[in-house]
Protein backbone atom coordinates (compact mmCIF):
# COMPACT_ATOMS: atom_id res chain seq x y z
CA UNK A 1 0.00 0.00 0.00
CA UNK A 2 1.49 3.44 -0.16
CA UNK A 3 0.64 5.62 2.52
CA UNK A 4 1.62 9.24 2.95
CA UNK A 5 1.89 11.09 6.39
CA UNK A 6 1.46 14.89 6.34
CA UNK A 7 3.03 16.47 9.18
CA UNK A 8 2.78 20.26 9.72
CA UNK A 9 6.69 20.36 11.02
CA UNK A 10 9.25 18.08 9.08
CA UNK A 11 11.60 17.32 12.61
CA UNK A 12 8.18 15.98 14.44
CA UNK A 13 8.17 13.51 11.87
CA UNK A 14 11.74 11.88 12.62
CA UNK A 15 11.66 13.32 16.56
CA UNK A 16 7.53 11.94 16.97
CA UNK A 17 6.72 9.65 13.96
CA UNK A 18 9.63 7.42 13.10
CA UNK A 19 8.40 4.26 14.90
CA UNK A 20 5.39 4.26 12.91
CA UNK A 21 7.29 5.27 9.86
CA UNK A 22 9.55 2.20 10.47
CA UNK A 23 7.15 -0.40 11.45
CA UNK A 24 5.06 0.85 8.09
CA UNK A 25 7.94 -0.13 5.91
CA UNK A 26 9.18 -2.64 7.84
CA UNK A 27 5.24 -4.20 6.98
CA UNK A 28 6.50 -3.93 2.85
CA UNK A 29 4.29 -0.47 2.90
CA UNK A 30 5.47 2.50 0.44
CA UNK A 31 5.57 5.12 2.46
CA UNK A 32 6.03 9.44 1.29
CA UNK A 33 6.08 12.46 3.96
CA UNK A 34 4.78 15.49 3.38
CA UNK A 35 6.33 18.91 5.65
CA UNK A 36 6.00 22.66 4.82
CA UNK A 37 9.64 23.79 4.33
CA UNK A 38 11.12 24.90 8.05
CA UNK A 39 11.07 28.27 8.86
CA UNK A 40 14.83 27.65 10.17
CA UNK A 41 16.44 27.22 13.78
CA UNK A 42 19.73 26.02 14.96
CA UNK A 43 18.98 22.38 16.20
CA UNK A 44 15.88 21.59 13.93
CA UNK A 45 17.92 18.84 11.84
CA UNK A 46 18.11 17.55 8.85
CA UNK A 47 14.52 16.12 8.36
CA UNK A 48 14.81 15.09 4.95
CA UNK A 49 18.13 13.01 5.17
CA UNK A 50 17.08 11.12 8.13
CA UNK A 51 13.85 10.25 6.46
CA UNK A 52 16.22 9.16 2.78
CA UNK A 53 17.89 6.98 5.45
CA UNK A 54 14.64 5.25 6.33
CA UNK A 55 13.76 4.76 2.38
CA UNK A 56 11.36 7.50 2.47
CA UNK A 57 10.82 11.12 0.48
CA UNK A 58 9.67 14.09 1.48
CA UNK A 59 7.75 15.98 -0.33
CA UNK A 60 7.28 19.78 0.41
CA UNK A 61 3.52 21.92 0.45
CA UNK A 62 3.33 25.07 1.40
CA UNK A 63 1.68 25.89 4.80
CA UNK A 64 1.15 28.98 7.40
CA UNK A 65 2.00 26.89 10.62
CA UNK A 66 0.47 30.10 12.73
CA UNK A 67 -3.00 31.67 12.84
CA UNK A 68 -5.57 31.91 10.19
CA UNK A 69 -5.61 33.12 6.57
CA UNK A 70 -7.75 31.95 4.18
CA UNK A 71 -5.51 33.01 1.32
CA UNK A 72 -2.21 30.84 2.29
CA UNK A 73 -4.77 28.02 3.96
CA UNK A 74 -6.48 27.60 0.23
CA UNK A 75 -2.90 27.45 -1.13
CA UNK A 76 -2.15 24.88 1.29
CA UNK A 77 -5.32 23.36 0.52
CA UNK A 78 -4.95 22.59 -3.18
CA UNK A 79 -1.13 22.13 -3.14
CA UNK A 80 -2.10 18.96 -0.60
CA UNK A 81 -4.73 18.10 -3.67
CA UNK A 82 -1.96 18.14 -6.01
CA UNK A 83 0.38 16.36 -4.65
CA UNK A 84 -2.35 13.39 -3.74
CA UNK A 85 -3.62 13.22 -7.58
CA UNK A 86 0.44 13.14 -8.78
CA UNK A 87 1.44 10.18 -5.83
CA UNK A 88 -1.88 8.31 -5.69
CA UNK A 89 -1.61 7.40 -2.06
CA UNK A 90 -4.37 4.56 -0.53
CA UNK A 91 -3.78 6.05 3.07
CA UNK A 92 -3.05 9.25 4.08
CA UNK A 93 -2.48 9.80 7.75
CA UNK A 94 -2.20 13.42 8.62
CA UNK A 95 -1.41 14.64 11.95
CA UNK A 96 -1.99 18.26 13.81
CA UNK A 97 -4.85 20.86 13.50
CA UNK A 98 -4.06 21.90 9.64
CA UNK A 99 -2.22 19.08 7.85
CA UNK A 100 -5.62 16.81 9.61
CA UNK A 101 -8.38 19.62 8.26
CA UNK A 102 -6.58 19.87 4.76
CA UNK A 103 -5.42 16.84 4.48
CA UNK A 104 -8.64 15.22 4.83
CA UNK A 105 -10.50 17.57 2.88
CA UNK A 106 -7.69 17.47 -0.27
CA UNK A 107 -7.57 13.65 -0.22
CA UNK A 108 -11.89 13.72 -0.65
CA UNK A 109 -11.09 16.67 -3.39
CA UNK A 110 -8.17 13.71 -5.11
CA UNK A 111 -10.62 11.06 -4.71
CA UNK A 112 -11.64 9.79 -8.14
CA UNK A 113 -14.46 7.38 -9.25
CA UNK A 114 -13.79 3.81 -6.99
CA UNK A 115 -9.76 5.09 -5.79
CA UNK A 116 -11.09 6.65 -2.55
CA UNK A 117 -8.40 7.55 -0.75
CA UNK A 118 -8.78 6.20 2.94
CA UNK A 119 -8.03 8.83 5.65
CA UNK A 120 -6.96 8.53 8.82
CA UNK A 121 -6.05 11.44 11.65
CA UNK A 122 -4.15 11.60 14.56
CA UNK A 123 -5.06 14.40 17.39
CA UNK A 124 -1.88 15.26 18.51
CA UNK A 125 -3.79 17.96 21.14
CA UNK A 126 -5.87 20.75 21.42
CA UNK A 127 -4.04 23.65 21.48
CA UNK A 128 -4.76 27.16 21.51
CA UNK A 129 -8.31 27.46 19.90
CA UNK A 130 -10.05 25.24 22.60
CA UNK A 131 -9.00 27.18 25.33
CA UNK A 132 -7.73 25.22 28.11
CA UNK A 133 -10.20 23.01 28.69
CA UNK A 134 -11.24 23.74 32.37
CA UNK A 135 -15.00 23.74 33.62
CA UNK A 136 -16.63 27.44 33.07
CA UNK A 137 -13.49 28.46 31.03
CA UNK A 138 -13.98 32.08 30.24
CA UNK A 139 -12.67 32.69 26.03
CA UNK A 140 -12.49 35.78 24.58
CA UNK A 141 -14.85 37.12 21.93
CA UNK A 142 -12.34 36.41 19.41
CA UNK A 143 -11.27 32.98 21.05
CA UNK A 144 -14.60 31.51 20.69
CA UNK A 145 -15.08 32.94 17.15
CA UNK A 146 -12.08 30.93 16.61
CA UNK A 147 -13.02 28.04 18.28
CA UNK A 148 -16.64 27.85 16.22
CA UNK A 149 -14.24 28.14 13.20
CA UNK A 150 -11.71 25.64 14.17
CA UNK A 151 -14.90 23.23 15.13
CA UNK A 152 -16.47 23.51 12.16
CA UNK A 153 -13.57 22.62 10.13
CA UNK A 154 -13.23 19.78 11.86
CA UNK A 155 -16.28 18.77 11.77
CA UNK A 156 -16.59 18.68 7.64
CA UNK A 157 -12.40 17.18 7.46
CA UNK A 158 -13.32 14.22 9.65
CA UNK A 159 -16.77 13.43 7.75
CA UNK A 160 -14.21 11.29 5.50
CA UNK A 161 -12.30 9.57 7.57
CA UNK A 162 -12.28 6.18 8.57
CA UNK A 163 -10.42 6.64 11.91
CA UNK A 164 -9.93 9.31 14.22
CA UNK A 165 -6.90 8.93 16.81
CA UNK A 166 -6.75 10.69 19.94
CA UNK A 167 -3.68 10.98 22.68
CA UNK A 168 -6.16 11.31 25.45
CA UNK A 169 -9.68 10.07 26.26
CA UNK A 170 -10.35 14.04 27.34
CA UNK A 171 -10.05 14.87 23.52
CA UNK A 172 -12.06 11.91 22.50
CA UNK A 173 -14.65 13.04 24.56
CA UNK A 174 -14.47 16.08 23.89
CA UNK A 175 -14.61 15.86 19.87
CA UNK A 176 -17.52 13.50 20.74
CA UNK A 177 -19.67 16.07 22.66
CA UNK A 178 -19.37 18.84 19.86
CA UNK A 179 -20.28 16.83 17.50
CA UNK A 180 -17.34 16.55 15.20
CA UNK A 181 -16.49 12.86 14.95
CA UNK A 182 -19.63 11.55 14.43
CA UNK A 183 -21.14 7.65 13.48
CA UNK A 184 -18.63 7.38 10.01
CA UNK A 185 -14.94 7.45 12.07
CA UNK A 186 -13.90 4.99 14.44
CA UNK A 187 -12.71 7.16 17.40
CA UNK A 188 -9.13 5.16 19.19
CA UNK A 189 -7.46 6.23 22.08
CA UNK A 190 -3.67 6.08 21.95
CA UNK A 191 -0.99 6.69 24.98
CA UNK A 192 0.64 9.36 23.21
CA UNK A 193 2.98 9.26 20.37
CA UNK A 194 5.20 7.31 23.08
CA UNK A 195 9.28 7.35 24.04
CA UNK A 196 11.86 5.45 22.45
CA UNK A 197 12.83 3.51 25.76
CA UNK A 198 16.49 2.84 24.85
CA UNK A 199 17.27 6.13 23.90
CA UNK A 200 15.68 7.67 26.22
CA UNK A 201 17.30 5.19 29.37
CA UNK A 202 16.73 5.05 33.13
CA UNK A 203 19.46 7.67 34.92
CA UNK A 204 20.78 7.22 38.46
CA UNK A 205 18.86 9.19 40.39
CA UNK A 206 19.83 12.80 41.43
CA UNK A 207 18.91 13.15 45.25
CA UNK A 208 20.43 16.71 45.19
CA UNK A 209 23.21 19.21 43.91
CA UNK A 210 26.76 18.52 44.73
CA UNK A 211 26.64 22.59 46.10
CA UNK A 212 23.61 23.43 47.75
CA UNK A 213 22.42 20.12 49.00
CA UNK A 214 19.04 20.26 47.60
CA UNK A 215 16.88 19.16 44.83
CA UNK A 216 17.23 20.26 41.09
CA UNK A 217 13.95 21.09 39.28
CA UNK A 218 13.37 20.96 35.37
CA UNK A 219 10.87 22.81 33.66
CA UNK A 220 11.53 21.99 29.64
CA UNK A 221 9.15 23.13 27.27
CA UNK A 222 8.20 25.86 24.68
CA UNK A 223 8.61 29.12 26.21
CA UNK A 224 4.71 30.02 25.97
CA UNK A 225 2.36 31.22 28.79
CA UNK A 226 -0.12 28.73 27.81
CA UNK A 227 3.02 25.45 29.44
CA UNK A 228 2.77 27.28 32.36
CA UNK A 229 5.99 29.08 32.16
CA UNK A 230 5.17 31.99 34.00
CA UNK A 231 3.63 29.58 36.44
CA UNK A 232 6.81 27.83 37.24
CA UNK A 233 9.17 31.23 37.66
CA UNK A 234 6.70 32.35 40.02
CA UNK A 235 6.41 28.47 42.11
CA UNK A 236 10.38 28.77 42.29
CA UNK A 237 10.64 32.38 44.05
CA UNK A 238 8.23 31.59 46.31
CA UNK A 239 10.23 27.67 47.15
CA UNK A 240 13.61 30.17 47.25
CA UNK A 241 11.59 31.72 50.25
CA UNK A 242 10.70 28.10 51.58
CA UNK A 243 13.78 26.56 51.09
CA UNK A 244 16.91 28.78 49.83
CA UNK A 245 19.35 26.04 48.42
CA UNK A 246 16.19 24.72 45.82
CA UNK A 247 17.58 24.72 42.13
CA UNK A 248 15.32 25.37 39.43
CA UNK A 249 16.09 25.30 35.72
CA UNK A 250 13.95 26.20 33.35
CA UNK A 251 14.68 24.66 29.13
CA UNK A 252 13.08 25.27 25.78
CA UNK A 253 13.49 27.47 22.85
CA UNK A 254 11.86 30.93 22.35
CA UNK A 255 8.07 31.41 20.66
CA UNK A 256 7.85 33.94 18.46
CA UNK A 257 4.03 33.71 18.14
CA UNK A 258 1.56 36.01 20.35
CA UNK A 259 2.00 33.71 23.33
CA UNK A 260 5.43 33.54 23.43
CA UNK A 261 7.59 34.52 26.05
CA UNK A 262 8.98 37.91 25.18
CA UNK A 263 12.87 37.84 25.31
CA UNK A 264 13.55 40.26 27.48
CA UNK A 265 11.44 39.31 30.10
CA UNK A 266 13.74 36.12 29.93
CA UNK A 267 16.45 38.07 30.15
CA UNK A 268 15.41 39.80 33.05
CA UNK A 269 14.80 35.97 34.87
CA UNK A 270 18.54 35.17 34.21
CA UNK A 271 19.40 38.24 36.12
CA UNK A 272 17.10 37.49 38.88
CA UNK A 273 18.42 33.91 39.20
CA UNK A 274 15.48 32.77 40.68
CA UNK A 275 15.48 30.20 37.70
CA UNK A 276 18.96 28.99 35.66
CA UNK A 277 18.11 29.65 32.32
CA UNK A 278 19.75 27.35 30.21
CA UNK A 279 20.39 27.26 26.54
CA UNK A 280 18.10 25.65 23.71
CA UNK A 281 19.91 22.07 23.45
CA UNK A 282 19.27 19.09 20.59
CA UNK A 283 19.56 16.34 22.86
CA UNK A 284 17.59 16.94 26.29
CA UNK A 285 18.82 13.72 27.89
CA UNK A 286 22.04 15.28 29.46
CA UNK A 287 19.43 17.61 30.97
CA UNK A 288 16.99 15.48 31.99
CA UNK A 289 19.72 13.44 33.74
CA UNK A 290 21.36 15.68 35.56
CA UNK A 291 17.91 16.78 37.05
CA UNK A 292 16.19 15.40 40.28
CA UNK A 293 12.30 15.90 39.54
CA UNK A 294 10.57 17.18 36.02
CA UNK A 295 8.41 20.26 36.58
CA UNK A 296 5.16 20.79 33.75
CA UNK A 297 2.94 23.21 34.85
CA UNK A 298 0.75 23.51 31.30
CA UNK A 299 -2.50 24.60 30.90
CA UNK A 300 -2.41 23.91 26.91
CA UNK A 301 -4.65 21.54 25.54
CA UNK A 302 -1.55 18.84 25.24
CA UNK A 303 -2.78 15.74 23.23
CA UNK A 304 0.25 13.58 25.66
CA UNK A 305 3.58 16.16 26.24
CA UNK A 306 6.59 14.27 24.80
CA UNK A 307 8.34 16.35 27.53
CA UNK A 308 6.89 14.36 30.58
CA UNK A 309 7.01 10.95 28.68
CA UNK A 310 10.90 11.41 27.85
CA UNK A 311 11.28 12.58 31.90
CA UNK A 312 9.74 9.21 32.38
CA UNK A 313 11.46 7.17 30.90
CA UNK A 314 14.86 8.45 32.35
CA UNK A 315 13.54 7.63 35.57
CA UNK A 316 12.66 11.35 36.88
CA UNK A 317 8.90 11.94 39.13
CA UNK A 318 6.39 14.29 37.60
CA UNK A 319 4.96 16.98 39.08
CA UNK A 320 2.59 18.45 35.96
CA UNK A 321 -1.16 19.63 35.97
CA UNK A 322 -4.54 18.32 36.65
CA UNK A 323 -5.34 18.95 32.51
CA UNK A 324 -6.12 16.95 29.54
CA UNK A 325 -3.02 15.14 28.10
CA UNK A 326 -1.27 15.26 31.09
CA UNK A 327 -3.37 13.71 33.96
CA UNK A 328 -3.36 10.55 32.91
CA UNK A 329 0.71 10.70 32.75
CA UNK A 330 0.62 10.35 36.60
CA UNK A 331 -0.30 7.59 39.18
CA UNK A 332 -0.93 10.43 41.93
CA UNK A 333 1.65 9.48 44.86
CA UNK A 334 3.33 7.16 43.32
CA UNK A 335 5.11 8.63 40.22
CA UNK A 336 4.35 12.00 41.09
CA UNK A 337 1.86 14.84 41.78
CA UNK A 338 -0.91 16.59 39.61
CA UNK A 339 -1.26 19.90 41.15
CA UNK A 340 -4.28 22.70 39.22
CA UNK A 341 -3.02 24.97 36.50
CA UNK A 342 -2.55 28.73 37.13
CA UNK A 343 -1.45 28.35 40.81
CA UNK A 344 1.88 28.72 42.01
CA UNK A 345 1.68 27.90 45.27
CA UNK A 346 0.00 24.32 44.82
CA UNK A 347 3.31 23.87 42.49
CA UNK A 348 5.29 25.43 45.16
CA UNK A 349 4.00 22.16 47.71
CA UNK A 350 4.68 19.91 45.56
CA UNK A 351 8.11 20.80 45.34
CA UNK A 352 8.80 21.31 48.26
CA UNK A 353 7.65 17.77 49.01
CA UNK A 354 10.90 16.86 46.83
CA UNK A 355 12.66 19.00 49.61
CA UNK A 356 11.49 17.67 52.47
CA UNK A 357 11.37 14.06 51.70
CA UNK A 358 14.54 13.67 49.02
CA UNK A 359 14.36 9.59 49.57
CA UNK A 360 11.19 10.55 47.15
CA UNK A 361 13.28 10.99 44.16
CA UNK A 362 14.41 8.09 43.81
CA UNK A 363 11.20 6.02 44.90
CA UNK A 364 8.75 7.84 42.51
CA UNK A 365 11.31 7.59 39.23
CA UNK A 366 11.67 3.78 39.29
CA UNK A 367 7.67 4.17 39.57
CA UNK A 368 7.93 6.47 36.52
CA UNK A 369 10.28 4.19 34.59
CA UNK A 370 7.82 1.28 35.34
CA UNK A 371 4.73 3.27 34.10
CA UNK A 372 6.71 4.49 30.88
CA UNK A 373 7.80 1.08 30.67
CA UNK A 374 3.81 -0.78 30.43
CA UNK A 375 2.11 2.49 28.85
CA UNK A 376 4.04 4.42 26.48
CA UNK A 377 6.74 2.42 24.40
CA UNK A 378 7.00 3.98 21.27
CA UNK A 379 6.93 0.73 19.23
CA UNK A 380 3.49 -0.39 20.96
CA UNK A 381 1.87 2.39 20.08
CA UNK A 382 3.17 2.31 16.72
CA UNK A 383 1.79 -1.45 16.30
CA UNK A 384 -1.31 -0.24 18.14
CA UNK A 385 -2.06 2.37 15.07
CA UNK A 386 -1.00 -0.44 12.56
CA UNK A 387 -3.64 -2.63 14.89
CA UNK A 388 -6.25 -0.11 14.13
CA UNK A 389 -5.92 0.43 10.94
CA UNK A 390 -5.51 -3.59 9.59
CA UNK A 391 -1.90 -2.94 8.76
CA UNK A 392 -0.21 -5.19 11.54
CA UNK A 393 0.05 -7.93 9.64
CA UNK A 394 0.46 -11.69 11.10
CA UNK A 395 0.71 -9.54 14.79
Amino acid sequence: MRIAIVAGYAPSLVNFRAPLLQALRQRGHEVVALAPPETGGSFEGNAQAALADMGIELVRFPMHRGGVNPRKDLDTLLSLRREFLRLKPELVIPYTIKPVIYGSLAARWASRGGSRIAVASLITGLGYAFGDGLPGDDMSPSRKLLMEVVVRLYRKALENNSVVFFQNPDDRDLFAKLGITGSGARSVVLNGSGVDLAHFAPAPAVLAHELTGAPIFLCMARLLWSKGIGVYVEACRLLKQRHPHAVCRLLGPLDPGPDGVPEDVVRRWREERVVEVLNPAADVRPHLAAASVFVLPTHYREGTPRSILEAMALARPIITTDMPGCRQTVEEGVTGFLVPPYEPGALMRAMSRFVEQPELIAQMGVAARRLAEEKYDADEVALSMLRALGLAGGE
